[in-house]
C-alpha cells in the first residue's frame, strides 16, 4: 500500500552551504538520507515529496553547521498482509512467477496460481495449466492477494509471498470471464 506520510527530524546544515535556501537545502540532505531505504513501520521510502516547514536554525558550541527542526512528507511503499494487489509479470521460472508490485518484485509459487496441475514451458516461458489451458506469460497483468511479507533486507532483498487461487484473483481476463459468467454478460 502507497502512504503519503508526514515525519519531522533535526538536519545539520553544513557552514559552506549557509549562503543556499534553507529549504532547497533541506530537500536535497533529506533525499540522500530517506529515499529507497527500508523502514521496519513505513516500509520502502520511495521519495521525499516536499518540506513543510523548516525551523529556526540552532548552533551548537564546537560544530560549525546549523541544526534545524524540519517537517517533510515521504511517500512509501508497504505492502500489507491479505492486501488485493495488481502487477505485472517480470519473470516465468519452473516454481512460480515473479511478479512486480510498484517498487518491489512479488513470488507466486506454482501451488499458488491456480487450481490445476501446471506444466512449465521453458522455451516459451510459459506457466498452463493442464485441464484448464490457462496460460501464464511474461507482462501479462495479474491481482493476487499478499500472503507473507519480510522487509529484511529492503527493497533488494524484501520478500512478499502472493496467491492466486481464491476467486476473483489471478490474470485479470480469467476475471473478467468469471464475471461475466456470473453476470450472464458478454464483455
Amino acid at each position: 500500500m502507497y502512504k503519503l506520510v508526514t515525519l519531522k527530524d533535526v538536519l545539520r546544515i553544513p557552514p559552506d552551504r549557509f549562503g543556499e535556501p534553507v529549504e532547497k537545502v533541506a530537500l536535497e540532505m533529506l533525499r540522500q538520507e530517506y529515499e529507497k531505504v527500508m523502514d521496519p513501520e513505513l516500509g520502502i521510502v520511495l521519495c521525499v515529496v516536499d518540506v513543510k516547514d523548516v525551523g529556526v536554525g540552532r548552533l551548537i558550541p564546537g560544530d560549525g553547521g546549523a541544526f534545524y527542526e524540519a517537517t517533510f512528507r515521504i511517500l512509501t511503499f508497504k505492502p500489507e498482509q491479505n492486501e488485493i494487489v495488481e502487477g505485472v509479470v517480470t519473470a516465468i521460472v519452473d516454481f512460480g512467477l515473479f511478479v512486480r508490485l510498484g517498487p518491489i518484485e512479488g513470488l507466486i509459487h506454482i501451488s499458488q496460481l491456480m487450481d490445476d496441475f501446471i506444466d512449465y514451458d521453458g522455451k516459451a516461458g510459459i506457466l498452463m495449466g493442464k485441464e484448464t489451458g490457462k496460460r501464464l506469460m511474461q507482462n501479462d497483468i495479474v491481482r493476487a492477494r499478499v500472503v507473507s511479507v519480510s522487509m529484511v533486507g529492503g527493497a533488494r532483498g524484501g520478500k512478499i509471498g502472493l496467491t492466486m487461487r481464491q476467486p476473483f484473483l489471478g490474470k485479470l481476463e480469467w476475471i473478467r470471464e468469471e464475471m461475466e459468467k456470473i453476470g450472464g454478460k458478454k464483455g
